[in-house]
């Protein structure tokens, strides 16, 4: 068994490869799952997280949660039914606000929670399974996940991706 943290690197040259990580993710998802993705403004956490709804099964648009915090979706995940909720944290002012709106409670072992800016909620966000860093390098990404508990890590081993050359 692999030791935690577990790491996995990649260089993403195009969209086109961050959103096959983000489909490859989709098959790699596991119920209660808690990914935090960093980055800066336009690295593509959305982008990622779009392709990964859409290759989870959701018809229809999937837009950025920028005003609302949080936007849910209900896939199929080896059959069954699962709630993923998207949340960006960008224009939140206090983690109190994370903890008003109640979004605590969606974070229950079975929904799979995605959080953009993280740093946002903390200390009162609950912790990750898998950590995503996106940076821009040159024309593409490169991207590091990182599991941060063994759910985290069951990711990782389910995750198939072999980035573009």
């Amino acid at each position: 068994m692999q030791r935690l943290p577990a790491l996995l690197t990649a260089y993403l040259p195009d969209e086109t490869a961050t959103l096959q990580l983000g489909a490859a993710l989709s098959r790699a998802l596991v119920p209660g799952l808690v990914i935090y993705l960093h980055g800066d403004l336009g690295a593509g956490k959305t982008a990622l997280t779009r392709a990964l709804l859409q290759a989870a099964g959701h018809k229809g648009t999937v837009k950025s949660p920028t005003y609302t915090l949080s936007e849910p979706y209900r896939v199929q995940l080896d059959g069954e039914p699962v709630n993923v909720i998207h949340y960006d944290l960008y224009r939140m002012s206090s983690p109190e606000e994370f903890l008003d709106a109640g979004f605590r409670e969606d974070f229950d072992g079975r929904n799979i929670c995605i959080v953009e800016w993280p740093e946002k909620g903390e200390p009162v966000l609950p912790p990750p399974d898998l950590r995503v860093l996106l940076t821009v390098s040159g024309v593409g990404r490169d991207v590091e996940l990182q599991a941060l508990s063994h759910l985290g890590l069951l990711c990782l081993d389910r995750l198939s991706f072999a980035p573009p050359a």
